[in-house]
Formats: structure tokens, sequence, C-alpha cells
């Protein structure tokens, strides 16, 4: 299958920068160097698994610009998405799928901002909402190996 670059004001090739576990619902998000995406599933250890939303990510660019915006210095795990990627723009993605080394997910919708975001920063979550900056969630249609740096690209 044809790849494309993932396409974001970034420069250089759409990496993976971050990798995040929850292993209880509203529990802290765990980084880790590197996990196993499951088919059909999500993220191998992580509470959210199975249905439309096996997997959340975000963006980095997406999360700086909102972040700045508001004029906080948060780290991106305040998002709770399970991978951070650098290079992706997200923006009206729903039903294409992305590839992080050799997994395939396909993008099933926005992750909205919700009032989490409103409390770890005032006007964070207006500030999430155009552009898809909150990010998006899929479900892994290919699983396998994930580790940080991984290349990320859109199949075409």
């Amino acid at each position: 299958m044809a790849e494309s670059d993932a396409g974001s004001a970034g420069s250089g090739p759409a990496r993976l920068e971050a990798i995040w576990l929850k292993s209880a619902r509203k529990g802290p998000m765990e980084p880790v160097p590197e996990a196993t995406l499951v088919a059909g599933k999500g993220l191998e250890g992580n509470v959210d698994r199975g249905g439309y939303r096996q997997v959340t990510l975000l963006d980095a660019d997406a999360w700086e610009t909102a972040t700045r915006e508001v004029g906080v210095d948060l780290a991106p795990d305040a998002r709770r998405a399970n991978l951070l990627v650098r290079g992706v723009d997200f923006s009206e993605t729903a039903n294409r799928v992305l590839r992080i080394a050799g997994c395939r997910i396909r993008i099933r919708g926005e992750t909205l901002p919700c009032a989490r975001m409103e409390d770890a920063a005032p006007g964070l979550k207006a500030a999430l909402a155009p552009d898809w900056r909150g990010g998006a969630y899929g479900m892994v249609l290919e699983g396998g190996p994930l580790a940080l740096g991984d290349a990320v690209a859109w199949e075409s």
C-alpha cells in the first residue's frame, strides 16, 4: 500500500514521541518506551480496550499550539491520549488509516476536549477544539510492537 508523509507544520518525517498506558479508569497515565498494539483491541495492558475507541492519539505540534494559546507549559500526558506523535495533522481524518511501524490504525473520529482539560488549565478545552487539536481515536486493524521513534505515515 502506498504511504504518504503524515503532513503537519513540523519538519522531517512524522514520529512516535510517547506511549502512555493506564491500568485503571481515571488512573494515572504511565509512560512506557514500547508497547504492543493488538488488532481489534488496542494497547496491551491498557484499561480501555475494544470498541471504536481502541487507541487515542495526539499530535505534539497541535498540543503545543493549544497550550501556547492559553499561556501554560503543560506536559502532553495531561491530555490522556495513548500515543503522542509529531508531524501528523489529524484534522478531518475520519476513516483514514495511519501506519505506525508495522501497525495500522483506522481513525474513527475526533477526541473531543473534555472538562478535565479546563481543570488542567483555564481556556485549554476551547484551545483544543479547532482542527482536531484534541487528537483522534481509532481502531487497530493490524497490531504489533511500537517503540518511541517509530515512523508514522498515512496510507494513501
